[in-house]
């Protein structure tokens, strides 16, 4: 009998694979990637057309023996690597480290881990995609020259082991660009103003909020306003104006793509974008179901299209009908293109078997495995199903020449809500009194209610948030939001506090010299279109030799450029007035993993280091004494005061010594303008 060996990429999907297959299949297991280009240098000849230097990945040696072996065994050798770029990539290094015969190696690709996806897979055998390949070998190369190019001058100017990435800087910098607008943010004062009302004929009173007048909606800005707001309504009488009912449709949602299952496991379940990718390809490779050994349990997990195949489709259809009832079937969507390139030989992510239940397999599952799997299930279940909807009442009351509103819904037909209902979006509680108010109710004042409030600020980035702005950017691909995310974090350039994403000093230092010698590696507009540039060497419009030709000269100049203009600015050792107490020297200043901290010149003989507070030249606005840059734990900056402890002035802006006309306090700086620190004053003046 023939022998057949398929080679996949991880053990676990061994595991899963070799049940599907008879005794004449062996499955192997590359463990990943098996060549790489050399750690020790740039590993591409920019001098004989950009050809890159493979060279086996150093403990992989033992594991190709042993597949040599084994290919020498078989008739025929499937390489079964993910269905993607990088999975295509690493087929076409094992077929160069196995040194196979092209007449018996064949790749096969398999979107969910099944016995039918995988048999199916077998008879659709093709050859090696050389765009695919070429398409990951062009980002492989573009990363390695911006990440060997750039970061031993960012370790000569900053003095440590720091490093640039082609997409890891720009989304640096969209943090930071974030954090300036939110330092540069002044709030605007605003007031809500609503009347409770009693109803001719009802216990209860019914709240409406002002609108504003007839022709126009009004914000009211300012105490003043609202008093004379207040005072034309003094004698006015209230009364219903009209009374509409409508009908509001919920859309079911459509199923994950890698993008927005990281963002919707982040949100609900707290997870964040490489916990969310781990677990699914936990899911995707296998888990051990009582009574039914190892199953693929979801579909690939890398992926940025929506499209589910019909047979699943159909298999969705149908258990909705048999457990919820005809009425509940979403009608077939149509199909709608974004314009954008879409990996869409992919389907979206969704159960291999929606027959599956969450609770069905629970015990077999571990909770974070169970939470994550239920999400992807109820979600693909309600993209097949029918929208919600709901009944709608607005009422519009008069009060001299000024509007106020009424607004409820009821949810009439519950459709995809029955399994899923998306964080944040739980129904407003309907008003029961609007259902019996008509246009001849009779309307008086019980109270009038109002209060003070702020614009905020634009929020801080959590992982959720920042996954979502790379994908509408076109920076990254699905594959490549979480091990950015996670580079960055490492590398301590940033830190993530209650979800919230905040720059580190040293990234601030990074992201400006990034935008000072390297605009165009940071700028979001080149990074999305080297992305599409890819895709057209993925689809094989492109050669990928060329937009590496293009690249590098560029980026060689570049950094040239860089090496002689921060040579001239290099960061000498700063000496301070501060005297080390183990040996007298001055201290000076030096960068580590969490910023500046003071040590001894005198190392190695000396080695004391104590922590740098910088002072900014501001008295403490509480006691007096000098105001010094802190940090927390994480590396957040902030201002504090140098007698901390004993004094807990602090402050996430930088105080002014300039005091407010206005009120007396401290003012801060925000941007080019000073702004009172007690918000409740909310005095602004420009700074000179």
């Amino acid at each position: 009998m023939a022998k057949y060996l398929v080679i996949v990429e991880s053990p676990t999907k061994v595991k899963t694979i070799r049940k599907f297959l008879g005794s004449n299949y062996t499955v192997a297991a590359s463990n990943g990637h098996v060549r790489d280009l050399p750690k020790s240098q740039l590993g591409i000849d920019v001098e004989h057309d950009y050809e890159p230097k493979y060279i086996t990945i150093r403990g992989k040696g033992e594991l190709l023996a042993g597949l040599r072996k084994e290919v020498k065994k078989a008739d025929k050798v499937y390489l079964a690597t993910d269905p993607d770029r990088e999975g295509e990539a690493i087929s076409w290094h094992l077929s160069h480290a196995l040194k196979l015969d092209p007449a018996k190696m064949r790749r096969i690709t398999f979107n969910e881990i099944t016995k039918n996806a995988v048999k199916a897979s077998l008879k659709n055998a093709r050859d090696i995609d050389m765009d695919l390949v070429d398409a990951q070998q062009a980002r492989r190369m573009l990363d390695r020259m911006v990440g060997y190019e750039i970061s031993p001058l960012l370790w000569a100017k900053v003095k440590r082991g720091l490093s640039a990435g082609r997409v890891q800087s720009v989304v640096l910098r969209l943090i930071g660009d974030r954090e300036e607008e939110i330092n540069a943010f002044i709030p605007e004062e605003y007031w809500n103003l609503s009347v409770d009302l009693n109803v001719e004929g009802e216990k209860r009173p019914l709240e409406a909020k002002f609108y504003g007048t007839e022709r126009q909606k009004m914000t009211i800005h300012s105490k003043e306003e609202l008093e004379q707001i207040l005072a034309e309504l003094k004698d006015a009488s209230y009364q219903v104006l009209s009374v509409k009912n409508g009908e509001r449709v919920r859309k079911a949602p459509l199923p994950f793509t890698t993008s927005t299952l990281q963002q919707e496991a982040a949100k609900v379940l707290n997870f964040s974008t490489q916990k969310t990718m781990r677990i699914a390809q936990q899911l995707y490779e296998g888990i051990d179901i009582k009574g039914n050994g190892t199953v693929g349990l979801i579909t690939y997990l890398r992926t940025d299209s929506v499209r589910i195949a019909e047979e699943a489709d159909s298999a969705a259809r149908e258990y909705i009908r048999d457990q919820y009832g005809q009425e509940y079937v979403g009608k077939a969507a149509e199909s709608k293109s974004s314009g954008k390139k879409i990996q869409d030989a992919h389907e979206a992510i969704r159960p291999s078997d929606i027959t599956r239940t969450p609770l069905l397999i629970k015990d077999s599952l571990s909770r974070d495995q169970f939470r994550l799997y239920q999400l992807i299930w109820k979600r693909f279940t309600a993209s097949r199903m029918e929208n919600a909807r709901y009944e709608t009442t607005s009422v519009k009351i008069g009060a001299g020449d000024y509007r106020f509103t009424v607004s409820a819904s009821r949810l009439a037909f519950e459709g995809f809500m029955a399994v899923y209902v998306q964080e944040g979006e739980e129904e407003e509680k309907s008003n029961l009194l609007l259902g019996k108010i008509t246009e001849d109710s009779g309307l008086s004042l019980k109270e009038v209610n109002s209060s003070q409030h702020f614009t905020q600020p634009p929020a801080h980035y959590t992982e959720a948030s920042l996954v979502k702005t790379l994908e509408e950017l076109g920076i990254g691909r699905p594959s490549t939001y979480a091990p950015t995310i996670t580079t960055l974090l490492a590398r301590r350039y940033v830190v993530k506090e209650n979800k919230n994403i905040y720059m580190t000093e040293l990234g601030e230092v990074v992201n400006h010299m990034m935008k000072q010698a390297f605009p165009s590696i940071v700028d979001v507009n080149f990074t999305a279109n080297m992305e599409s540039l890819l895709d057209m060497v993925e689809e094989g419009k492109v050669n990928w030799k060329t937009v590496v030709s293009n690249f590098y000269p560029d980026l060689d100049e570049a950094v040239k450029a860089a090496e002689k203009e921060l040579e001239a600015v290099k960061i000498e050792d700063e000496v301070t007035d501060v005297i080390c107490e183990s040996c007298g020297r001055n201290m000076v200043i030096k960068y580590g993993p969490h910023g500046k901290f003071l040590a001894c010149p005198g190392f190695p003989e000396c080695r004391n280091t104590k922590p740098y507070l910088e002072k900014i030249g501001i008295p403490c606005p509480k006691c007096g004494k000098e105001v010094v840059i802190r940090k927390t734990k994480k590396g957040r900056k902030y201002y504090g005061c140098e007698d901390n402890p004993e004094c807990d002035f602090m402050s996430w802006q930088k105080p002014s010594r300039e005091k407010c006309p206005k009120c007396g306090s401290y003012m801060l700086e925000k941007g080019n303008k000073l702004v009172c620190a007690d918000e409740s004053c909310g005095y602004v003046k420009n700074r000179k």
